[in-house]
């Protein structure tokens, strides 16, 4: 199954070049959504669960998933992963990084098991009333893809209020950038996980992100973390 229609593809790479982030509605559909809230319970699916109060991440409850993964999750993994490589190594190109990623993610998970990355990083999030995450990064080892999205897994407008999912951009000598997002039921957010290029006066220069939610007012709020590179142990 397609999750995404092929010509939503050009929107996306021009979004993530001019705004540094892309938005695509309709990727999941509700059908979808509940399942994926429904198995939030079904232990077996997940090798890790964090009570973000107690590391003080904020306040929630997120569960990693074990391989092999669900197959809507690894469908969408396996389907956006290439299309968002051209852009990946365009910003490495821009930044002078010296860093080229491959095609294929499997063999973007062969580079990850050599820095002893192997494993699994999607993860479903659960916050309820006054719940919240700090604002952070999600790399997880040497290894990183410089990009990751979010799936929107309930209705803001019915399930819960608050909770808008919140972005900085710190650039160079300068304050911070807020960008707040409150998407629809099944859409997906793209976003850098660590920093994008911004075009100055003098060629490009590194635009360091952060993400995290603001405070649930009252409902229950899910979302699906879609991560690309594996985690060590």
């Amino acid at each position: 199954m397609e999750y995404i229609k092929k010509n939503d593809w050009d929107e996306l790479q021009n979004s993530l070049s001019q705004k540094g982030y892309a938005l695509m509605e309709n990727v999941l559909t509700p059908n979808a959504c509940e399942t994926l809230i429904k198995d939030f319970g079904v232990d077996q699916l997940y090798r890790k669960t964090v009570e973000m109060e107690r590391y003080r991440f904020g306040l929630g409850t997120y569960r990693y998933y074990t391989y092999p993964l669900p197959d809507v999750i690894a469908a969408i993994r396996e389907q956006v992963y290439p299309r968002l490589v051209p852009i990946a190594n365009q910003w490495m190109q821009q930044l002078k990084m010296g860093v080229s990623y491959p095609e294929q993610l499997i063999k973007l998970k062969q580079l990850c098991e050599e820095k002893g990355q192997n494993l699994a990083t999607p993860l479903i999030l659960n916050y309820g009333k006054g719940g919240h995450n700090t604002l952070h990064q999600d790399l997880y080892g040497e290894v990183y893809f410089p990009m990751q999205a979010v799936l929107f897994l309930n209705d803001h407008s019915k399930d819960y209020q608050g909770g808008e999912f919140v972005l900085t951009q710190q650039v160079p000598r300068a304050q911070s950038k807020p960008i707040v997002l409150q998407p629809k039921q099944g859409s997906m957010l793209v976003f850098p996980t660590n920093y994008r290029p911004i075009l100055g006066k003098k060629g490009h220069y590194r635009a360091t992100m952060r993400h995290g939610v603001s405070e649930v007012h009252s409902g229950e709020r899910f979302t699906l973390g879609i991560i690309f590179h594996d985690a060590a142990q």
